[in-house]
């Protein structure tokens, strides 16, 4: 037997034992497992080669799932409200992912708020799977994997996913395309802050929590609040303002039949577009992803950084650059 075929023969050896370590692990996802779990969205947010096959098989076992999107300043009080809900929501025994979108290390790129650290009276029940996923310097306020890490979570029968993001900003609005529902969450102290929001922010709502309402400047932030949401809104399609205590638990009760009431009138054409762009989103990064890769593939680091000297220098512009990468990638002249 040659060289050639033995080394076939390998090849395919191993392929086969990893597609069955991978539909092992997929089995384990499906019934709900932690530790499965875990190691899958490992495997994607890590970029490992087998993250691509895993995916292709996830993403036909997903089951119905409500996300939500849980965002707001730093300081709002998010994560206590999040702990809050899963609370109110296991009391009916629904199954519950958290998604918990930190902010990455400078130097390791992982999460500064490790894994169950804000939830710990949670990680002993079977019913809730807990992940915090580092943003690792991504645009817009979510982890680059956060879209495969719900696909993961839906696969494995989590019916309420709750996403909370690092913060809110002018530009950090893609939670939107991740979520049937967007609450943002805000404190009295954001008086003035409200009034600066740009109508961007408050359009990504489609619920206002305002939290640590037992602080004296609460019924001014409210009127405040209220008023800014007439201004951007559209007549009777106001989005509804809960006020709660979250250190206490006081109005979670009706944060949550609020965010079900929503969940259950929202525009089924609507819900669909949502998802039509969200295909379309992680289509393209998709693409990217293998096109970068590729681009490693093909181009030198030696050309790379020759190329990035010449542009320091002044001997080419980045768009020439861009273009003589392009051509060596795709075989143009």
């Amino acid at each position: 037997m040659d060289k050639r075929k033995k080394k076939k023969q390998s090849s395919l050896k191993r392929e086969k034992v990893l597609s069955g370590r991978l539909e092992a692990l997929l089995a384990a996802v499906c019934r709900g497992e932690a530790r499965a779990i875990g190691q899958v969205i490992s495997l994607v947010e890590d970029n490992e080669p087998e993250a691509d096959e895993l995916m292709k098989r996830v993403y036909f076992c997903r089951q119905e799932a409500v996300v939500v999107g849980i965002t707001g300043a730093p300081g709002t009080g998010k994560s206590t409200l999040v702990d809050q809900l899963v609370e109110k929501f296991r009391e009916e025994k629904i199954p519950v992912g958290v998604i918990a979108v930190d902010p990455s290390s400078p130097f390791t790129g992982g999460a500064i708020l490790g894994d169950r650290i804000r939830m710990m009276r949670h990680s002993s029940d079977e019913g809730v799977f807990i992940r915090s996923m580092a943003t690792r310097g991504y645009l817009g306020g979510l982890a680059k994997a956060t879209g495969e890490a719900i696909a993961i979570l839906e696969a494995a029968g989590k019916k309420y996913i709750f996403v909370e993001t690092v913060g809110v900003g002018q530009d950090e609005v893609d939670i939107v395309r991740h979520s049937d529902l967007v609450a943002v969450v805000l404190t009295p102290q954001a008086g003035d802050e409200i009034q600066a929001f740009k109508a961007g922010v408050m359009e990504i709502g489609d619920l206002f929590v305002l939290n640590k309402a037992d602080l004296p400047e609460a019924e001014r932030a409210e009127r405040q609040l209220r008023s800014m949401l007439e201004l951007t809104g559209s007549g009777d399609s106001l989005p509804p303002v809960v006020k709660t205590v979250a250190t206490k638990g006081e109005g979670v009760d009706q944060l949550k039949a609020t965010i079900k009431a929503l969940i259950e009138q929202r525009d089924k054409s609507l819900a669909y577009s949502r998802k039509k762009k969200l295909a379309g989103w992680l289509l393209r990064e998709i693409i990217r992803e293998k096109f970068v890769s590729l681009l490693s593939e093909v181009v030198e680091p030696e050309e790379f950084n020759s190329l990035v000297e010449k542009i320091m220098t002044g001997k080419i512009d980045p768009y020439t650059a861009a273009e003589i990468v392009y051509k060596k990638i795709t075989g143009r002249k």
